[in-house]
């Protein structure tokens, strides 16, 4: 009885085993992909550009020392050559680093498996990357071997990959950008084994890696600019996330510029565009010619997840082919309410820049305090959201106290100022990111101030219906108003309408051609000055 127990559960574990490890076979087409092993991880001659790129965390068996790389072979003919490799590697308790970008050519480019080999007159010695094959010279499906050097540093690394490999938005093609197309896998852990030589010093390391493959029309030396982050996490999900941004720094809410695909098991994965990426830190090179975002909040409402993101080192930046940011992450935060730990890597295109401001009110030598101050942000960035300080001075510019911090909107109205009608007053706007890395202030010219107590509709149970609105505004004002006038205001200051109307208790306003966004609303009647805003959707 004993001995059929023991049969019947070697079996369910074999079983479960065999099915779990089912896609560990070539061929292997995922159900509903585009995308077959290992056909596709071979070289597309019929693609505009390709690329083979891996990360990793490794430790060295000797010395505990904690290292992070990235390799990447792009196929991209150029200046009589047939690509390019990068070569990144970091030792991360220390951050010293070897960087490195060869152009190349490929002695050997497969289409029907994995397997490149690199050389070039720049390189010292031969690269592969490819299938591990077994004594009979039999490929082993999902194992593979990399070799690359620079110098007095290299890695010789043995790859296994764990986990069924991610792919992106179902099928592995989508769009990306605003014309580009990708196909687009992603094999999220596999084991590392090997050797690594790092400024002449050789050890045995272990650990985990990460393996993105993209072909297609996609170029990201020459598409849109991008955040990218690989997630490793420690209750076993991973994700792999972009945003990409248009030429006027805006991420459009769809699946060409906002990718989050996860792997989450075995059995599920999914790819969305609902998700929330705030920065949170910023870091500008020494040249001050880029300045990278260095820190991320993660938020989605799939799965609950709340990650925050930081890079390990800031001055990983890669020179050649380009400039870029390449560099390893650490992970904090929860999925589903429990606590998670996780590493990855940040590959980073966008850079952002110190906000620019200009005054739009006060401008012509006067200012009434029944007016908002206001000003634009010609550079704006909807990766870096900004915050204003608003502070005034009456002295020339001498000293300037702060009257509004933190705020989020490009206009301020000054309620019932502690200072005289007459004086000349200057105002400073300072705009900010989070992190007070980006900043910058601008002074307006002297202006003389005249004064008037406004009050705010609220103060008069007046109130502005719907709110946002496409067409119509209403006005309830509670009682009849003998005499009232309005004026619509942008947000640069200038005067839309100025009207008087009487004997009204509701005040309906069409306002159908306006453009979207921010607009001010005066109301004068009764001695009194009565300001709110609205939005035009």
């Amino acid at each position: 009885m004993k001995i059929k127990i023991s049969c019947f559960f070697t079996f369910l574990f074999l079983s479960f085993y065999c099915s779990s490890q089912d896609w560990k076979t070539y061929p292997y087409t995922p159900t509903g992909s585009l995308i077959s092993f290992s056909l596709d991880e071979g070289y597309h001659s019929a693609e505009a550009i390709e690329w083979w790129y891996t990360t990793g965390h490794i430790t060295g068996n000797s010395s505990g020392t904690n290292y992070s790389y990235m390799l990447s072979y792009f196929y991209y003919p150029y200046l009589g050559f047939q690509g390019f490799r990068i070569l990144n590697i970091t030792n991360d308790d220390t951050g010293e680093h070897v960087f490195d970008t060869k152009p190349v050519n490929y002695d050997v480019l497969a289409t029907d498996k994995l397997h490149i080999q690199a050389s070039g007159i720049f390189l010292p010695k031969i690269e592969n990357w490819k299938n591990k094959k077994d004594g009979n010279n039999k490929v082993i499906p999902f194992e593979y071997l990399i070799f690359s050097s620079s110098g007095n540093t290299e890695i010789n690394l043995e790859y296994k990959t764990l986990k069924r490999p991610l792919i992106l938005d179902g099928d592995g093609k989508f769009d990306q950008g605003s014309s580009s197309y990708t196909y687009y896998y992603s094999q999220t852990k596999n084991d590392v084994t090997g050797t690594l030589t790092f400024k002449g010093i050789t050890e045995n390391v272990t650990g985990v890696s990460w393996i993105d493959r993209q072909y297609g029309t996609f170029n990201p030396l020459e598409d849109e600019k991008y955040e990218w982050l690989s997630i490793q996490l420690s209750n076993g999900m991973d994700i792999n996330l972009w945003n990409l941004f248009t030429d006027e720094n805006t991420i459009p809410d769809n699946l060409k510029y906002r990718i989050l695909s996860a792997y989450v098991d075995e059995s599920t994965q999914y790819t969305t565009k609902d998700f929330n990426l705030e920065r949170l830190k910023f870091n500008c090179t020494p040249d001050n010619e880029k300045c990278y975002s260095q820190q991320w909040r993660l938020t989605s409402n799939t799965n609950n997840i709340d990650l925050t993101i930081t890079v390990l080192h800031n001055n990983s930046e890669v020179q050649l082919p380009f400039r870029f940011y390449e560099g390893a992450t650490s992970i904090i935060g929860k999925v589903n309410g429990v606590d998670v730990t996780g590493q990855g890597f940040a590959e980073l295109l966008h850079s952002y820049e110190t906000p620019i401001i200009n005054i739009t009110n006060p401008i012509n030598g006067t200012f009434n305090s029944a007016e908002y101050i206001s000003w634009n942000l010609t550079n704006l960035d909807e990766g870096n959201p900004l915050l204003y300080d608003v502070s005034y001075s009456v002295d020339n510019k001498q000293t300037f106290k702060t009257i509004a911090e933190g705020i989020s909107d490009n206009s301020y109205l000054w309620e019932n100022p502690d200072i005289t009608s007459g004086e000349n007053i200057w105002f400073k706007i300072t705009a900010y990111s989070i992190d007070k890395t980006l900043i910058s202030t601008i002074i307006s010219p002297s202006s003389s101030l005249f004064t008037l107590p406004v009050e705010l509709f609220k103060d008069h149970n007046i109130v502005l219906y719907p709110n946002p609105s496409s067409d119509n505004l209403h006005i309830d004002l509670h009682r009849t108003i003998p005499s009232l006038t309005y004026q619509l205001i942008d947000i640069n200051g200038r005067v839309l309408m100025d009207k008087e109307v009487k004997n009204i208790s509701i005040l309906q306003l069409d306002i159908e051609n306006f453009n979207s966004g921010l607009y001010f609303i005066k109301l004068t009647g009764d001695n009194k000055t009565m300001h709110t805003k609205f939005l035009v959707k």
